[in-house]
């Protein structure tokens, strides 16, 4: 299995879980959701730079061995993710309200989003090439 298959779930809870936090925090307005939203950004993204540099690795290795199934589209949805992280992390750096809503909690939603498509995408770059997939007779 692939080191970058087994990074990648961190970021994608940690952005589920961001969103989840940020509806709490409009359904509430308790100031605690915006903290816990505000770190899950943060841990979300560092793990998420540790799964890209491991897919970077990894991808290089594959090609070296001559893997063959083309993983462009799910390495740029998830290049697209944390950029889409990052830019909801700066604007959940910001007081109260506004943090959050609405703009923080459509970033999050969106981020879920396309990690929905993106990992969707990742899952067919894995059964093209057999990477990582467990076949039950």
């Amino acid at each position: 299995m692939p080191i970058h298959a087994m990074i990648v779930p961190f970021p994608i809870v940690c952005f589920t879980l961001a969103l989840l936090t940020d509806i709490a925090f409009w359904q509430t307005s308790n100031l605690m959701w915006q903290n816990f939203s505000a770190w899950l950004l943060f841990a979300g993204l560092v793990f998420g730079g540790i799964a890209a540099l491991a897919g970077i690795i990894d991808a290089a290795f594959r090609l070296s061995i001559g893997g063959d199934a083309p993983a462009w589209p799910h390495a740029i949805g998830s290049l697209l993710v944390l950029v889409l992280a990052f830019v909801n992390s700066l604007v959940h750096a910001g007081d109260g309200w506004t943090a959050v809503v609405p703009m923080g909690l459509a970033l999050s939603a969106a981020t879920v989003f396309l990690m929905l498509v993106t990992a969707w995408l990742g899952r067919a770059v894995a059964v093209r090439s057999h990477a990582g997939v467990a076949y039950h007779d």
